[in-house]
């Protein structure tokens, strides 16, 4: 692909990951929604599971629909209509759904009230497929894989401050004596989200993003006989990241998805309590997002080095104070910055090459799990929590490793990449299901299959790729991923 420009675009990069932000703050949202609507429509907790399934199942139905127009068109729909216009449109349709919750609530209809998610996850399908390949071009191709680390940590800082947000729009502040809520509560702050929304797509109208999409035209033959190939799929490493990403979305929100039961049920925690916890694991992400993010600012390689400690202890204030300034409890908090060092040391012994960060990460996560699985009280709700720094870097890993040799079939590969983004919904039912017929503590197993398989991914697509004429040591010295 071509680049904008040798250096960082800001003004396109800054409007562009706002809808990052808002990515994170529903995703993160629906933690503390699950719960209210379980109690609410007294639903098991497979049943509350079904929140996530319509949420991230609209992932793919929004991919393909996509698929579907651009063939009847005869060309990309995002080639036609262009960045903008595919980020508006996006933001626009995610508006619409937010507009449900009024009369879902008024209903008294959790099925309304899952369509209303499910149509903000139709236009998030669409921002997604726009703006993960959008905020790699807008700069050097060196950074790119940075840049977007550093939108997962702005979209973490949604997800961080959007737990907290809801829970307080629904229950007022944390020393309020409102344990409970009324369905009704729901519908005021999804309605305000709804015209934040119309106005991010207003204000993207009149930003300088590209109007047009660079098309990546590159062939795939090389040296290498048999390397010339017709489809995305004939490419091992892009299906196997398609599994890689459904697993590793599926861990990440399934983990979070399922705390609030278990910190309710086991642990006697009152729902409004939960929330700090909430954004603590989804502050994790950011955490671990901002340490990577490091690589993409133009400093020197000194003072990288102490970005590279100073960053996650920067993303761990803003959980203290955007906790402190909702009048919650820090104390317990505090504990969690020894916890951070195991994420630091993680990301120096990945050396940079994303496969092997992704090998070390899984192994930290299958590690966290076990702990919260073999121990009880708080120690395993911060092993479970720290999950979150271990899926920190994941997204970028898997996305770079499984488009890496595409060429021509770059774009069609990354459609294929978002529409795994349902097993956020179907991994959370199957760890919600595993909850029901056993307890809780044990349904965790669920996400260490998932870094199994995940450890499983970066030990294999190394030999794939390097079969391919592609070595990760040297691609890694020159992206600093």
């Amino acid at each position: 692909m071509s680049n904008y420009s040798k250096q960082t675009n800001w003004a396109q990069f800054i409007p562009l990951v706002t809808v990052f932000f808002f990515w994170g703050f529903v995703a993160a949202s629906n933690d503390i929604l699950i719960p209210v609507f379980q109690k609410a429509f007294n639903l098991s907790q497979t049943e509350s599971m079904l929140v996530q399934i319509c949420f991230y199942v609209a992932y793919t139905v929004g991919s393909l629909i996509y698929m579907i127009v651009s063939k009847s068109l005869k060309q990309d729909l995002i080639n036609k209509i262009g960045y903008k216009n595919g980020l508006i449109v996006g933001l626009l349709i995610s508006a619409m759904g937010t507009l449900l919750f009024y009369p879902a609530a008024n209903m008294h209809s959790f099925p309304l009230m899952i369509s209303g998610l499910f149509i903000v996850g139709l236009g998030f399908s669409l921002q997604q497929i726009v703006a993960n390949p959008l905020a790699i071009e807008i700069g050097p191709t060196e950074t790119g894989s940075q840049r977007l680390t550093m939108a997962g940590g702005i979209n973490n800082l949604g997800t961080t401050i959007g737990p907290l947000i809801v829970a307080f729009a629904i229950f007022g502040s944390a020393s309020a004596a409102n344990t409970e809520a009324s369905i009704e509560s729901v519908k005021i702050p999804y309605l305000i989200l709804g015209a934040a929304f119309a106005l991010v797509a207003l204000m993207l109208k009149f930003s300088s993003l590209p109007a047009v999409t660079p098309t990546n035209i590159e062939n795939t033959d090389d040296k290498i006989p048999g390397e010339h190939r017709t489809s995305a799929f004939q490419y091992p490493q892009l299906v196997m990241g398609m599994i890689a990403i459904f697993v590793y979305v599926g861990v990440e929100v399934s983990t979070a998805s399922n705390l609030p039961a278990y910190m309710e049920k086991n642990l006697g925690f009152e729902t409004k309590d939960v929330a700090p916890y909430i954004s603590l694991y989804w502050a994790s992400l950011m955490i671990g997002r901002w340490t990577g993010a490091v690589e993409a600012f133009d400093v020197n390689a000194g003072f990288k080095k102490v970005l590279r400690f100073l960053a996650p202890y920067l993303a761990f204030g803003v959980f203290l104070f955007a906790n402190a300034i909702a009048k919650h409890d820090m104390s317990p908090f505090y504990v969690y910055g020894f916890i951070i060092i195991a994420m630091i040391i993680c990301d120096i012994l990945s050396k940079g090459n994303p496969a092997r960060m992704l090998l070390i990460f899984s192994l930290a996560g299958i590690t966290a799990l076990l702990i919260g699985m073999f121990t009880s009280g708080i120690v395993s709700v911060y092993a479970f929590t720290s999950v979150g720094l271990f899926c920190s870097t994941l997204w970028p890993c898997i996305f770079a490793l499984a488009i890496n040799g595409l060429g021509k079939h770059t774009n069609q590969g990354s459609g294929y990449l978002i529409m795994m983004i349902m097993g956020g919904g179907i991994v959370s039912f199957i760890q919600g299901y595993i909850a029901d017929i056993t307890n809780i503590h044990f349904s965790y197993i669920v996400g260490v299959i998932c870094f199994a398989y995940l450890a499983f991914y970066a030990i294999r697509v190394s030999g794939i790729l390097k079969a391919q004429g592609i070595d990760l040591d040297k691609v890694s010295k020159g992206n600093g991923h």
